[in-house]
């Protein structure tokens, strides 16, 4: 049993580590070579959407403002001249509105009418017919059934073909 404790204890001695020391030397230590210097970097210039959109919105918003300059002084311009015309037309009118002497008409030589040279009218007879469209369904004639207006006084009025319809229905 000596033994297996023995092996046991050896085992464990070699299971941890011992630290050792560097080994002492006469030699100087050597100089380590410094890594070379890099270059200081230079920032790149950032493009953001919104600054980009922002100067796109004032050029847009100056063209807005100019094409108001514009229009509001073609304004003026147009009331100007519009202005002006008036002023002319008030003088023109004003000359125009001077009461003048008219001429005194001829009384030695009276006027007197032409008899026209233009024929007569011819007169037409009217179209005493009602048109098919316009009529009740029950009353419908054509005009080649009535020969003249003498008839117009003998046809029935659709308050009676009705009457007429009915007894006929009733005698059956």
């Amino acid at each position: 049993m000596k033994k297996i404790q023995k092996l046991v204890g050896e085992e464990e001695k070699l299971r941890m580590p011992i630290a050792q020391g560097l080994p002492w030397t006469t030699d100087e230590p050597k100089c380590l070579i410094k890594p070379p210097v890099k270059k200081n970097t230079i920032p790149i210039d950032l493009k953001l959407h919104s600054d980009i959109r922002a100067m796109e919105r004032a050029r847009f918003a100056h063209q807005v403002a100019e094409k108001g300059r514009l229009i509001k002084q073609y304004k003026m311009e147009r009331e100007r001249q519009q202005k002006l015309e008036e002023e002319e037309e008030i003088k023109r009118l004003r000359k125009e509105l001077i009461p003048k002497a008219q001429l005194m008409p001829y009384f030695d030589r009276p006027f007197v009418p032409r008899r026209s040279e233009k024929q007569p009218t011819v007169p037409r007879e009217p179209k005493f017919c009602i048109p098919r469209h316009k009529t009740i369904k029950c009353c419908r004639m054509s005009c080649n059934d009535m020969s003249g207006p003498s008839q117009l006084q003998h046809l029935p009025s659709s308050v009676e073909k009705a009457e007429a319809l009915y007894k006929n229905r009733i005698l059956q």
